[in-house]
């Protein structure tokens, strides 16, 4: 039985991977290091910004990756006016809401811009628990950040449904024990039913809250 939804933020509930790949490129250019669109997908997969940081530029002083950090932080923030939930994303909060089933964000996005976004798209206080990649020492895949959200729902992980759209998310989801709903494009479909994901959509606008229950039928 669907006892609760776990929610990633980023290219999940808000339309932002333009945006990180924006404020990314402008962190990279500012270093003059040339990164190519295709090596730039990987801030897109769900990781710690102090793992991407890591990723590019390699191992460094912990103060410098916070230094960088917050570099990139202001840069995201520069751009974040301008983001939008994903199609029909409000709608199935509203849905939850009345079914009185609670749901959480489980995001590796810092707490600082988690908790900025949330309160800019005025749903902040509707979210049963808000997971951080502040509150957790490794970002996804490793299934912590979910199973922390899932212990502050207070409902078993066989319980639950994750959503999710990138591949070490999906990971993250199933080492958790928990079902995964992929959220992304037909071109990315298999990637994430690879992973593991149960069922992949386009968006929310194409599914409803009985048709997520079916998937604990």
């Amino acid at each position: 039985m669907l006892k609760g939804v776990i929610f990633d933020m980023d290219g999940v509930l808000i339309n932002s991977h333009p945006i990180h790949k924006r404020a990314w490129r402008k962190f990279f250019d500012a270093l003059g290091m040339a990164v190519s669109d295709s090596e730039l997908d990987f801030v897109l997969d769900g990781r710690k910004k102090e793992d991407i940081i890591r990723h590019f530029l390699g191992e460094l002083p912990d103060s410098e990756i916070r230094k960088f950090g917050r570099q990139k932080e202001m840069l995201f923030r520069e751009e974040a006016l301008s983001i939008k939930p994903v199609e029909g994303a409000l709608e199935l909060l509203e849905e939850l809401t009345k079914a009185e089933i609670p749901f959480a964000i489980a995001s590796c996005g810092s707490k600082s811009r988690v908790h900025y976004i949330l309160r800019q798209l005025k749903i902040h206080d509707r979210f049963g628990a808000i997971v951080t990649a502040d509150d957790v020492q490794f970002g996804k895949p490793d299934p912590d950040i979910f199973k922390r959200a899932a212990a502050q729902l207070g409902s078993a992980c066989d319980d639950l449904l994750v959503c999710e759209d990138a591949v070490s998310g999906v990971k993250a989801a199933k080492a958790a024990g928990i079902k995964c709903l992929g959220i992304a494009d037909h071109a990315r479909a298999d990637e994430l039913l690879e992973a593991g994901a149960e069922h992949v959509i386009a968006n929310f606008a194409s599914t409803s809250l009985p048709q997520l229950k079916q998937l604990f039928s």
